[in-house]
């Protein structure tokens, strides 16, 4: 029943990471990282997160305008504080803070903008008297558990809480995991129930089989040929809203991202931490934006792309789709630009946006485009769109060599 090809077409999802911490505004693991008792989470954070200025038809429109189509927002984080008014515990959004759901009306702004929608739930939960802990330096491993009584009683709490998430907001496309530790949390029972109550639903890897997702978080790794796979990657350095952290990426970082990943067949999932408001930095709708003006002038190489056989060059990246090939050019060649690696005969070439043509020699195993602007046309990344003949391939497949942008093997 479940069907990867939207996820595919969309190529590029916004991640939210949004709750009490936000308050705290010193990225979303402050709890564990500060060894904050409970109650003074409680007190400080949560009943503080108030999101008096949530707007979530803004946050869907940021999304469309940078041309992703979807989102996956974290109901619940590891600090265990709940967006929506759980009956399974008492640290939750109704009963603190806002006072009000702030996961249906998300579900409902990103629907009715087109984007399909995905919740991020961590299994994992510091503050519940029966998990093993908040102050691990790493995590729990399957002999902390306070006993195995407790072990089953956590799991049928966060059993509780995936099936409000599946029963009550409608169709959700894709259940986003994250801190499945101790890892025997029954997790195969777990997802074969939420595929039960939602047949179409995609799940990541990260609480185990059955899954339909690869995830590689801050490092683009691709899966293997046939796997669906994404990258999450933050804005700046942290998840969660950090009022102190100012690294933000460029936006051409982020074309660099889309079309690293998009290269090999695979999604980014980029974060923002919106304030304790609900109003996302400004730093960041920037940037999204500029990206989102890049992908309306060149998204037809990213959007639903194949996997390319190309490997690594000295300009850019390549990307494709069905018969063509797109070169993404950030570092200038000058007046021409030699592409040896494609076995295919060429029909024609032209940049993508403005679709103005280009004068090419192809010799052997050698493409030489000719003419080029000393200045690159689009200083995020100049796109070129080569069409050949049948499906792209490579003269010489690169099987094992480590070179700079790709995963050791």
């Amino acid at each position: 029943m479940n069907n990867t090809n939207w996820f595919h077409e969309a190529r590029y999802g916004m991640f939210i990471h949004w709750g009490a911490y936000s308050v705290a505004a010193r990225g979303e693991w402050a709890a564990n990282r500060e060894r904050i008792p409970f109650d003074e989470y409680k007190r400080l954070y949560a009943e503080n997160f108030r999101a008096e200025n949530y707007d979530p038809a803004a946050w869907a429109a940021l999304a469309k305008d940078a041309g992703m189509g979807y989102a996956v927002l974290t109901t619940r984080h590891h600090d265990g504080f709940a967006l929506w008014p759980t009956k399974a515990g008492e640290f939750h959004v109704g009963n603190m803070g806002p006072r009000r759901d702030l996961v249906g009306p998300f579900v409902e702004a990103f629907r009715a903008a087109g984007l399909r929608v995905g919740f991020y739930y961590s299994p994992a939960n510091w503050f519940h008297p029966d998990y093993p802990g908040s102050c691990f330096r790493d995590w729990p491993g399957v002999d902390d558990w306070k006993s195995d009584e407790a072990r089953q009683r956590f799991i049928a709490y966060y059993r509780a809480q995936l099936r409000e998430l599946m029963t009550q907001y409608g169709k959700i496309d894709y259940l986003w995991y994250d801190g499945c530790i101790p890892d025997n949390l029954q997790c195969a029972e777990a997802n074969e129930e939420m595929l039960r109550l939602q047949p179409h639903l995609l799940i990541n890897e990260r609480n185990g089989k059955p899954w339909h997702v690869q995830i590689s978080e801050q490092a683009i790794k691709p899966a293997a040929p046939g796997v669906a796979w994404e990258a999450c990657m933050t804005l700046n350095d942290n998840w969660g809203y950090h009022a102190g952290d100012s690294h933000w990426k460029r936006p051409g970082q982020v074309i660099q991202m889309l079309t690293e990943t998009a290269a090999k067949a695979g999604n980014l999932l980029l974060n923002v931490g919106p304030k304790a408001d609900g109003t996302i930095p400004g730093e960041s709708a920037a940037i999204l934006r500029e990206a989102g003006a890049w992908l309306r002038r060149n998204g037809e190489s990213i959007y639903n792309s194949s996997r390319s056989p190309f490997t690594w060059n000295n300009w850019g990246r390549v990307t494709t789709r069905g018969n063509k090939v797109y070169l993404h050019i950030w570092n200038n060649t000058g007046p021409e630009l030699c592409f040896a690696e494609m076995k295919n005969r060429v029909q024609s070439a032209r940049f993508l946006d403005g679709g103005g043509p280009i004068a090419f020699e192809q010799k052997a195993d050698r493409l030489v485009l000719r003419g080029l602007p000393v200045s690159l046309r689009d200083l995020l990344a100049t796109t070129i769109v080569l069409q050949v003949e049948g499906d792209p391939e490579t003269l010489t497949p690169q099987t094992s060599f480590w070179i700079p942008g790709e995963p050791a093997t």
